[in-house]
């Protein structure tokens, strides 16, 4: 496994070819959407209607079980990152086994759920610590897929990447469902992506996000 195989940059790749590009201008009017009263009085509108998102999932589930590291796979093990990647990796999992089932493919997944915590002392700066698995060693020869719900800068994913490639993992790729274009980012682009998204505070859906 090469540590540097998942690392793909936005000054190599065409975003547009991965992923569909939410404009920058606003998006849905809310008047239009049954809006959870939660969150009725912070939305200025709706960004991504949450039917586009379930397609978008599905058809993700496809590509990632179609890709070429899985072809030999007898067993997929997902990270599922918490809390925001939750609600993504459920109906990402329920999407893929859909398509398993209907479609004679030989493969189990397993899940697991993990927290990535980055963080500095006078030994270290900006580590990341993953959370959850006691032995990560668990993860040698394995094909594995953390599941997160948005990619900001990209800096944590590189680190929890380079941390997991000591462990030899078999494969190692990375489903987001957003990723978002601001000018912090690092250049790190997810193996799928769901939707690139403005630079904006996005709630809803289970997401933990930043504010720009």
């Amino acid at each position: 496994y090469n540590e540097y195989k998942s690392y793909l940059s936005m000054d190599t790749v065409d975003i547009s070819k991965k992923c569909l590009v939410i404009p920058d201008q606003k998006g849905y009017d809310i008047n239009m959407f049954n809006i959870p009263v939660k969150y009725s009085e912070f939305l200025d509108y709706i960004l991504i209607p949450n039917g586009l998102v379930k397609d978008r999932t599905q058809k993700l589930a496809v590509d990632i079980l179609s890709a070429e590291p899985l072809k030999e796979c007898k067993q997929l093990v997902v990270l599922c990152v918490l809390k925001g990647g939750y609600k993504f990796c459920s109906e990402l999992v329920d999407a893929m086994e859909q398509h398993i089932s209907s479609s004679n493919i030989y493969l189990t997944i397993k899940v697991e759920f993990i927290r990535l915590k980055s963080y500095h002392n006078t030994e270290s700066k900006g580590e990341v610590q993953v959370i959850g698995l006691s032995d990560l060693s668990c993860l040698t020869n394995k094909d594995v897929l953390i599941v997160e719900d948005i990619i900001d800068t990209g800096n944590t994913m590189r680190k929890t990447l380079s941390l997991l490639s000591t462990y030899k993992p078999n494969s190692v790729q990375c489903a987001s469902l957003l990723l978002k274009r601001t000018p912090k980012s690092s250049g790190y682009i997810p193996d799928y992506i769901g939707f690139s998204c403005p630079d904006s505070f996005v709630v809803g859906y289970g997401l933990v996000s930043i504010a720009p």
